[in-house]
């Protein structure tokens, strides 16, 4: 059996039958009070790195933690709309993390040879490989990785609903680094109301 297989199977064996309750309140629809965007690496689990139950957290991934500016991308966008217009947010994080690989990538395009599609959605960081250009070799990827989560929080506020929640002090926007060998989080940047 598959490894994904096993885990359902335990899911529903195991896990679900102690959690019923909450499924059965959350399948009338949900009330998440985040907003959490991050890589689509495989070694972030957002509900552990947040404790967050299912049902708490709406997550948006994609390879590199990116938002474009508001027109670029209708699928991030989307999301970013839905969790802070439909469902209320109040908090939006864009968690960036250790050893990325789409940073990696926007320091040495040429790895992205083959990847076309890759190449063309890191792109997107561009300010980020302009900003970092004359950072050494030692800290070139950790400053991109930490650069890049703080360019989002700029890119976020091109957002109409993400202007209209700041403007309305119901909303605040958040820079974090991840790294995965600590477990340690680093807020870098903010932006919006306190909570």
């Amino acid at each position: 059996m598959h490894p994904i297989h096993e885990g359902v199977r335990r899911f529903q064996a195991e896990v679900f039958p102690g959690l019923s309750e909450r499924f059965a309140g959350l399948a009338e629809g949900q009330s998440p009070h985040s907003l959490f965007i991050t890589c689509s690496d495989s070694r972030i689990d957002p509900g552990l790195v947040t404790q967050s139950r299912p049902g708490e957290i709406f997550v948006q991934r994609n390879a590199g933690n990116l938002v474009p500016e508001y027109g670029r991308d209708e699928g991030t966008a989307s999301a970013v709309e839905y969790a802070v217009a439909a469902l209320g947010v109040q908090l939006i994080v864009v968690c960036g993390h250790s050893g990325c690989g789409a940073m990696g990538a926007l320091l040495n395009p040429g790895s992205l040879a083959l990847l076309p599609r890759v190449a063309s959605w890191v792109e997107h960081a561009a300010p980020t490989g302009a900003a970092v250009a004359d950072y050494g070799p030692a800290r070139q990827l950790d400053g991109a990785i930490e650069h890049n989560a703080l360019r989002q929080l700029d890119n976020l506020q091109t957002h109409p609903s993400v202007q209209v929640a700041l403007a309305e002090g119901r909303l605040r926007l958040e820079a974090w680094v991840y790294d995965i060998a600590s477990g340690s989080v680093r807020v870098v940047g903010s932006v919006g109301s306190e909570l």
